[in-house]
């Protein structure tokens, strides 16, 4: 038999299409998702307040589960990566990072999660090391929560900011991440804002039109890396199948009726998109897009071809896009000495599963 389904994969919209179907009122379902995401009750017998006809309906409808923390790894920078494993065995990678201290010596509370939304990835980024080892699956609504819920056991404390930048494209598992949206958002639920919510996609157009669909608030990042085909053709094999020519006006569809601005995620490699040349491509989309850039030198991969450009050089490429009048960031790769890109951990403990198994032929 199929184990029964999380009750934290339940947006309260199916919680109460189920409580209404067996006779309980809509303060039932204020009840349970009080005891769940307020309370974090792991069980239902702890919910005292329901009765035990509702307790017992409950419990054989649904259960609690968390996933298994695997390994938990620091860095000098306090960026933390853990990884967990999912109850068929699949290994998933997700990146706690606190905010730095602010300019004036204040601490800001925000806790970032960097979150999956799939076992590995299809779409094969040449730079990255979710790929490598290809898609393995879907993972689940629950799964998706479960990674949040497990940040907040490492950090001991609340999670309130979530970048989905994660293994996997979020939006080619769109029903999935949809529902753990709800749950997400809601005021029932974890209560996060949706302006603290960041999608990722490599440029899954698909997907992007799903999401100009969708009526809450979140922010995009666009894993651009590249301002024309012939770089993205050679960096990104997603180009090939929707080009900038499809990716920018699904951008454009998306940003129609929103007040937002969308991030143009570019990972700085050496002699591939470096150049200043490259920098004045950039610019000419993110004018088009009204976007804002986030320049991220390259994160070493071992196995892969890929450099890291000098600092003067990353520093120039900013310079020129800043000149621009583009809003510009870069960002150096926080828990660099932690295999902090994404995938990196997984793919570690993948190799010495493999290297310790009969069948390995290394």
């Amino acid at each position: 038999m199929p184990p029964l389904p999380l009750i934290t994969a339940q947006t309260e919209e199916k919680l109460l299409a189920f409580l209404t179907e067996h006779g309980h009122t809509k303060f039932r379902v204020q009840q349970v998702m009080d005891w769940v995401w307020r309370k974090r009750v792991t069980s239902f017998d702890a919910m005292t307040n329901l009765s035990p006809g509702l307790r017992t309906l409950l419990a054989e409808n649904f259960r609690f589960h968390s996933p298994e923390i695997v390994e938990i790894h620091g860095s000098a920078d306090t960026t933390r990566k853990f990884l967990t494993r999912m109850e068929d065995g699949s290994l998933v990678e997700s990146v706690i990072i606190p905010a730095a201290a602010a300019e004036d010596g204040e601490q800001s509370d925000r806790i970032t999660l960097c979150v999956s939304s799939q076992v590995g990835c299809a779409f094969g980024c040449k730079f990255c090391a979710s790929g490598l080892l290809g898609l393995k699956r879907n993972l689940t609504t629950g799964e998706i929560i479960g990674q949040i819920l497990s940040a907040e056991t490492i950090a001991g404390k609340r999670v309130n900011n979530l970048v989905f930048m994660g293994m996997g494209e979020p939006l080619s598992n769109f029903d999935n991440l949809e529902d753990a949206l709800e749950i997400i958002t809601s005021h029932r639920g974890l209560e996060i804002g949706a302006r603290h919510i960041t999608i990722s996609t490599s440029g899954f157009v698909p997907g992007l039109k799903k999401l100009a669909a969708y009526p809450r608030q979140i922010r995009l990042a666009v894993s651009l890396h590249g301002a024309t085909d012939e770089v993205r053709d050679q960096i990104m094999p997603v180009n090939k199948k929707w080009p900038l020519s499809q990716l920018i006006p699904a951008l454009e569809e998306w940003g129609r009726d929103r007040n937002q601005m969308p991030t143009l995620e570019y990972i700085l490699i050496k002699d591939v998109n470096d150049s200043l040349k490259d920098a004045s491509q950039l610019v000419r989309i993110a004018k088009k897009l009204h976007a804002k850039v986030n320049l991220i030198p390259y994160n070493t991969v071992e196995g892969l071809p890929w450099e890291r450009p000098s600092e003067g050089r990353c520093r120039a490429f900013r310079d020129a896009v800043h000149k621009a009048r583009i809003p510009v960031t870069m960002r150096y790769e926080k828990g660099h000495d932690i295999n902090a890109a994404c995938g990196q951990l997984r793919l570690r403990k993948e190799k010495e599963n493999n290297e310790g198994s009969p069948g390995c032929r290394a």
